[in-house]
């Protein structure tokens, strides 16, 4: 019975900062990888949000191209979400507040990257070793009215495990939401997620708070709610692996499969950037769709000297020829 009220409360409404999200069952920011097409297939599919991918609060200023791709999003996209990162609570307000922010509706704050450049900046998962300061970037970013949400881990290491302290500090600096990455920065991406600690978070705040980690099928996320009683989950990596899984998930009808979402994201990426990011992204995409046809590797090494997004066309229809996995 507690299984069958889990499966039914997946996929469920949920108000966030007075912003309805269609589904409790989220997108992760996944550097390289959750760009603006991206985001709209996945929400298409049952996603309740899709954020962009890691955008430096500071790095904002320069109004480079590169920054611009990150942030491209137009009315397609309902409830957009931005993911910042940084260390100096002035950077955040006035990113937030920023022209090129204004588009957005929630601002995520990254307090969980546990890669070294990021730790040795004082950002991302280092934050949580610096509580007063992530307290502030916290605020800041709320006095742009916007609705602010913090992504974390559980803490540093097993010895500086601090989310408990830190989840409080996030809801009563103004934080709408708190996701949780239910591992410690050194273990990195590997690892069965620590489920009480994640547990620990969810019952000292009365904000919504969110799951992420090990998330790969339906049963895992079963397993994640049912052992933490969160109020929803987060896909990372293998959201962009199988983005199906957010039909199965939130049980949306979809008639798709790979091939059809690939030529998809074609379309859609030929619409708004230049040619160089389309095969990048697509040639990504397809990577992980391809993992379990067979003869992957020598349509890998053909898929890598495709020149032209019309090549990538036909090889695209070419690998995926057989392919009828996906539809729900």
């Amino acid at each position: 019975m507690e299984k069958m009220s889990l499966e039914n409360k997946i996929g469920s409404e949920i108000m966030i900062g007075g912003i309805r999200f269609p589904s409790n069952v989220l997108m992760a920011p996944l550097a390289g990888y959750t760009c603006f097409p991206f985001r709209l297939m996945v929400k298409r599919l049952g996603a309740g949000s899709a954020y962009t991918e890691m955008v430096s609060a500071d790095g904002l200023k320069y109004n480079d191209r590169a920054t611009s791709k990150l942030l491209y999003t137009d009315e397609r996209e309902t409830t957009k979400c931005v993911q910042l990162l940084g260390a100096i609570p002035t950077v955040f307000e006035r990113a937030a507040k920023s022209e090129r922010l204004a588009p957005f509706d929630v601002i995520d704050i990254n307090m969980g990257c546990p890669v070294p450049n990021v730790i040795k900046a004082g950002e991302g998962c280092a934050l949580m070793e610096d509580i007063p300061r992530a307290s502030k970037i916290i605020e800041a970013c709320k006095r742009s009215g916007k609705v602010v949400s913090v992504k974390c881990r559980i803490g540093m290491n097993p010895q500086k495990i601090v989310i408990e302290e830190f989840a409080r500090m996030c809801e009563q600096s103004g934080a709408d939401m708190i996701t949780v990455h239910g591992r410690t920065r050194n273990m990195m991406y590997d690892g069965e997620p620590l489920y009480e600690y994640i547990r620990l978070a969810k019952e000292s705040v009365r904000i919504p708070v969110f799951a992420n980690g090990g998330i790969d099928s339906k049963e895992k996320a079963i397993e994640m709610m049912e052992k933490t009683g969160v109020d929803g989950v987060m896909l990372a990596r293998y959201g962009f692996e199988n983005p199906l899984i957010f039909s199965e998930l939130t049980g949306k009808a979809c008639h798709d499969t790979k091939y059809s979402l690939l030529m998809e994201q074609l379309d859609i990426a030929q619409e708004c950037f230049d040619e160089l990011f389309v095969l990048t992204y697509v040639k990504k995409l397809a990577s992980y769709f391809m993992k379990k046809l067979p003869g992957t590797k020598r349509y890998k090494l053909d898929l890598y000297k495709c020149g032209s997004a019309a090549e990538l066309r036909i090889l695209l229809g070419e690998i995926f020829a057989n392919d009828n996995a996906g539809a729900i």
